[in-house]
């Protein structure tokens, strides 16, 4: 059987430009029957069927003269979030397969205000997330984290070279051989979430970067709200959040 590239096969599918077929490939976005297209110019069967994975709108949750909340879908990039807000700036961000409350600054003073409150710590942040494995009791993780970030940023539990990162993990529910927890993290480490839920032997689900080996559309993990300077915000849980299956 003949083949083809995804990204241009999928673009005549489709109908649309090459460029916009790679993009949704990069994205994640795309699937061939269960299995994620990963590479975009991959050779694929030239009778591959794709589909593609609807993306939610961005919502805006609360603004005013100094901030924006923002519920951000997965799959969309924090800068996109960004570049759709005239005038904003980002105060922190998400992965792009997090879901959940996302602040942007509308002026200079306040974004400095909210980068000094997060530098001094200052700031709440919970998430909500989907483990393998059966976690049944509250447990807090101080364990450091050390980010190398030659190409696609990767971290560890590095106790030599690592920054201080502190995770209280509670459980909420489980289904099977799954759980359900909630994530309220101290400091702001890259993938700190991640990081440690794998370190403790609860990889969250489809994180296959941190140890998954149970297959998701998406990492499912969500931020659920965050309080800085005065302000709270909380995002719903979506769907694939609220309940695993």
């Amino acid at each position: 059987m003949n083949k083809e590239q995804a990204f241009k096969l999928l673009a005549q599918q489709l109908g649309i430009s090459n460029n916009k077929a790679k993009e949704l490939i990069d994205k994640g976005l795309v699937y061939a029957g269960n299995h994620k297209v990963k590479i975009a110019r991959g050779l694929v069967d030239e009778d591959t069927k794709f589909r593609v994975e609807q993306v939610n709108d961005i919502v805006v949750l609360y603004e005013d003269e100094d901030i924006v909340a923002i519920d951000k879908p997965a799959f969309v990039d924090s800068y996109d979030v960004e570049a759709s807000i005239e005038g904003a700036t980002l105060i922190h961000r998400l992965d792009r397969d997090t879901s959940g409350v996302l602040l942007l600054a509308k002026n200079e003073p306040f974004l400095q205000r909210a980068i000094e409150a997060f530098k001094q710590q200052k700031v709440t942040k919970k998430y909500i997330a989907w483990v393998d494995g059966i976690f049944f009791e509250e447990l807090s993780i101080d364990e450091p984290i050390h980010t190398e970030r030659k190409g696609k940023a990767i971290s560890r539990v590095d106790k030599k070279r690592g920054k201080k990162a502190v995770s209280i993990v509670r459980p909420l529910e489980v289904q099977g051989k799954k759980s359900k927890v909630e994530v309220e993290i101290e400091t702001g480490r890259t993938h700190q979430i991640r990081v440690h839920l794998a370190y403790i032997g609860y990889p969250i689900i489809g994180d296959e970067a941190y140890g998954s080996v149970t297959k998701s559309k998406r990492i499912l993990l969500h931020a659920a709200s965050i309080a800085l300077l005065g302000y709270s915000f909380q995002a719903k849980e979506p769907r694939d959040i609220e309940r695993y299956k």
